[in-house]
């Protein structure tokens, strides 16, 4: 029997670029002294630290920075169990949608000599042209097909990730309380941290998606969702459906976003980025960035 797989999906912590839009001028921002203190909150409020088998995050450095401080006490279980090449792996597919100069993540020789000492990051995945989204060519550039796209990718990705053997030494460690007898594990939770925008891709959820703010997430909001496969399985589209507890939580009594509703929010959201980065330059206030 397969393992039962959560999907716990973070928007990352206050990065400098929140503060006001001028910010958003700042090339791939650290957190903010309050984006810190978000962080040590939802380090001490998160109740499933003993049972993470898996943590992503984006290369961005404020999502990097979340999942380290966050999750501290399952980076430092998961390092203490022989994992060499680094606790968090980067995926550069779940990096946010725009191409502003905050959005647009580090060269991978720059990550490397930030990260590397601590050996807490894998950055393995993380290629040269990953932070170009202005090339015509690029699949990084802010169009909708190729967000989507990436967004599927993730998605299978994490979903070939939970298929992973349980023994690995990725998941050393997790939750004794969650295996069984014989000391299977029994459940993988998985932590991504990601960003406000790009989530609505990867949920395939616009539920509250407000356009002037980018996304409908908080920083350091966190939500738990499960695989939803087809026939096919994982060589097919891979969904994540957000799980009753999770959406009971904080959304009570209310009913989802019919398919057409959520259709009519992403053709807004296409609207807006064809506005926005059409020509593949973002434009604040009518004024190229």
């Amino acid at each position: 029997m397969s393992p039962k797989t959560y999907i716990h999906l973070v928007r990352h912590a206050q990065g400098h670029h929140n503060v006001s839009q001028a910010n958003h001028v700042f090339a791939d921002p650290l957190l903010t002294p309050l984006g810190e203190s978000q962080c040590s909150a939802l380090r001490d409020s998160f109740p499933y630290h003993d049972k993470i088998t898996h943590l992503v995050a984006s290369p961005m450095r404020r999502t990097l920075y979340t999942c380290l401080l966050s999750f501290q006490p399952a980076v430092e279980r998961l390092a203490k169990g022989g994992k060499k090449e680094g606790v968090v792996v980067a995926l550069p597919e779940v990096q946010e949608v725009s191409n502003l100069p905050c959005d647009v993540g580090s060269a991978p020789e720059k990550l490397h000599q930030e990260f590397d000492e601590a050996g807490l990051v894998d950055l393995s995945l993380v290629k040269d042209g990953w932070q170009d989204k202005h090339s015509p060519d690029s699949p990084w550039k802010p169009e909708m097909e190729k967000v989507k796209r990436r967004a599927e990718k993730a998605r299978k990705w994490l979903y070939e990730l939970a298929q992973q053997d349980s023994t690995s030494s990725a998941m050393a460690g997790a939750g004794a309380e969650s295996q069984a007898d014989g000391g299977e594990q029994q459940e993988k939770h998985i932590v991504v941290v990601t960003h406000g925008g790009f989530l609505h891709f990867l949920t395939q959820d616009f539920d509250g998606m407000d356009l002037n703010r980018g996304t409908g997430w908080d920083n350091t909001e966190w939500r738990t969702y499960e695989f939803v496969t087809d026939a096919q399985g994982q060589h097919g589209d891979v969904g994540l459906k957000e799980t009753e507890e999770s959406w009971r939580k904080r959304k009570g009594s209310a009913k989802p976003l019919t398919q057409t509703e959520q259709e009519e929010i992403m053709a807004a959201v296409d609207e807006r980025l064809k506005q926005a980065f059409g020509d593949g330059v973002r434009r604040v206030g009518g004024k190229r960035v």
